[in-house]
């Protein structure tokens, strides 16, 4: 076994920050309903989901092994290939942030390992039938299966409870969608903290820590929850009001049915191992409560832009990361020009950010759309509502100016007034 190298350390680091980004740009898929329909208040909403994302951590290694074993081949893989992926990962993770669009960190590093890999060793040291079944065919999967449970799950909810809203019954939904959020995260932490359990191992055995085949050490499952679960904390208000607001219009029991929809998509794949979006699946999940209460909509625009971020995710950050190792195979140098453009952009976008700032205290306001040509001229010409009109409101109507034929002999009278 070989000393820990310094660009070992670096994979590392890099990828529990890639962790770090992966907690708050999917603190949405399990709170944003909760917050949106009030069942939680938003920092309470995402200290929750933290230590639920860590526990679920420790539940499995399925979907590590999936990534540190199957979809790449380990030998002739080096540290800085995976340094290159989680460059490609990073910088996708933290675009979709800054727009608020809630796409993919699982395809964000899928892709960032590809794109590298195939860079370094070619096309033939990806395992296409492990990237097919565990990878994509769930990704156009999941999403549909959890908007299908979440819609028939909507309606048999509103069926079962008629039109009753008491108060009783808005409390009982709060509690199921409190109960379903930290099922979410559960499920969350015991999918997605594993990809970064996974593409660590994966540095370990490329730079000869550990022996090829290990599952991920304690203290990679550890740290690898810890940043997720601090990442979460931090909350990624940006994507909590798009999730939880910009897609459909939330009440409690959409709200309960979504995440219970969702949770049960997740806890299943992460079982068989396949490496699943959690994004995906709580998008679909979401849209098919909009499309499941009589009444629902869903707003397409919003969700058109989404589909477009997912579909960009994989080759966008494989271009990423595959630019990023042609630069670091030069050498050190090249290693060190990498992180240095990391570091780089990773402010620039933070400070751009600040411009519009998104946090607990604003996430759940929405500004109305403008409005639209067509809307604005109807308001213009829409006359004012009908009405009485007030005793002290009088009009005085002056007669017709005589002619002056009968001018001469018409008697002097003053004009008379009409009174309305």
């Amino acid at each position: 076994m070989e000393s820990f190298s310094l660009i070992l350390a670096i994979v590392v680091v890099t990828a529990l920050a890639f962790d770090f980004t992966n907690g708050f740009h999917d603190t949405a898929n399990a709170m944003a309903t909760t917050i949106s329909t009030g069942a939680l208040k938003p920092k309470i909403a995402v200290a929750m989901s933290a230590v639920l994302n860590l526990v679920g951590a420790f539940l499995s290694v399925e979907v590590a092994n999936t990534i540190s074993k199957g979809l790449v081949d380990e030998k002739g893989i080096r540290p800085e290939v995976i340094f290159a992926a989680l460059v490609g990962a990073i910088l996708w993770n933290l675009l979709t942030w800054l727009v608020g669009l809630p796409s993919s960190s699982s395809h964000a590093l899928m892709g960032g390992l590809i794109g590298a890999t195939v860079a370094s060793a070619g096309f033939g040291a990806v395992h296409g039938d492990v990237l097919v079944t565990k990878v994509l065919l769930p990704a156009v999967a999941a999403p549909v299966v959890a908007g299908v449970a979440a819609l028939l799950s909507t309606r048999l909810s509103y069926g079962i409870g008629g039109k009753s809203e008491g108060e009783a019954t808005r409390k009982g939904y709060r509690a199921g969608q409190i109960a379903s959020a930290g099922l979410v995260s559960l499920a969350h932490g015991t999918n997605d903290a594993q990809k970064t359990m996974g593409i660590i191992t994966l540095a370990l055995i490329a730079g000869g820590a550990i022996a090829p085949g290990s599952n991920p050490p304690t203290w990679v499952i550890l740290s690898a929850g810890l940043a997720i679960a601090l990442g979460t904390y931090i909350g990624g208000w940006r994507i909590i009001r798009t999730m939880g607001t910009g897609l459909t219009d939330l009440e409690p029991r959409q709200g309960f049915a979504a995440q219970t929809s969702a949770a049960t998509a997740i806890l299943a794949s992460s079982h068989l191992g396949f490496s699943l979006s959690t994004t995906h699946v709580v998008s679909g999940a979401v849209m098919g409560t909009g499309l499941g209460r009589k009444g629902g909509v869903v707003r397409w625009s919003t969700a058109t832009r989404m589909l477009v971020a997912w579909v960009l995710t994989l080759p966008a950050a494989a271009l990423v990361g595959a630019g990023a190792e042609s630069v670091t195979d030069l050498g050190d140098w090249g290693t060190a020009v990498v992180a240095v453009f990391l570091v780089a952009a990773s402010a620039a976008i933070w400070k751009i950010s600040r411009r519009e700032v998104v946090d607990a205290t604003n996430v759940v306001e929405e500004s109305a759309p403008p409005a639209g040509v067509v809307t604005t001229a109807i308001a213009a010409v829409t006359p004012p509502p009908a009405g009485t009109i007030g005793d002290d409101l009088t009009a005085t109507i002056a007669s017709p100016a005589a002619s002056p034929a009968t001018a001469e002999t018409a008697a002097p009278a003053a004009p008379p007034t009409a009174t309305v």
